[in-house]
């Protein structure tokens, strides 16, 4: 009895704790689903199933040799993605997913490692579509996790995101507070945006 209490407990805190936000998938719902299976696409760029958070199959790089990640992780998405559709190469190619986000910037400093403009959760620039969302790190999951902002609304936005089960899209809402937006959801940083020069 004790096992099982135990187990549900681990099920709750994976399910609730999650860098996914509550949009995690715990068993693959189909058989027929692999890893490296296109789930879902945004601007042409494909987001691909990954059997389970820890999966790793192999590295992606580009034919020049620049690093987008560990294949079918959140990181190589988002890499990907401002590279097939932004064209854009972070300086700093390395790191894990809440290491995109520089915590001793200031709100809508230019992130040097990244490449592009960091904003802060709760400052006073509103997300925009193609912005890169950072997730901090926490107990669970102490790599954090990262996604691309797809739709924002007056009062919400959703994100299309990698290696969270076959979610690959999640709606967090979007609170104006005055002097301020603040995206509500888990150990939400902020986000960069590719700001044109």
């Amino acid at each position: 009895m004790r096992n099982i209490l135990l187990f549900i407990v681990l099920i709750f805190f994976l399910t609730y704790f999650n860098s996914c936000d509550n949009n995690i998938d715990l068993f693959n719902p189909s058989a027929s689903i692999k890893a490296g299976d296109s789930l879902d696409h945004f601007n042409g760029v494909n987001v691909y199933y990954n059997e389970s958070f820890g999966n790793v199959s192999g590295r992606n790089t580009t034919e020049d040799g620049y690093n987008l990640g560990l294949r079918y992780q959140c990181v190589e998405f988002v890499k990907r993605y401002y590279y097939e559709y932004y064209h854009h190469k972070m300086p700093n190619p390395w790191g894990h997913a809440k290491d995109f986000f520089n915590k001793s910037l200031s709100d809508s400093q230019f992130n040097p490692d990244r490449g592009l403009v960091q904003y802060k959760n709760g400052g006073k620039y509103k997300p925009q579509i193609g912005d890169l969302i950072v997730f901090d790190g926490h107990a669970f999951n102490r790599y954090g996790h990262v996604a691309i902002i797809s739709q924002v609304k007056d009062d919400e936005i959703e994100v299309v995101q990698q290696n969270c089960g076959v979610n690959s899209r999640a709606i967090y809402d979007l609170e104006n507070e005055g002097d301020g937006y603040h995206i509500k959801g888990a150990n939400i940083l902020g986000w960069l945006r590719k700001v044109n020069s």
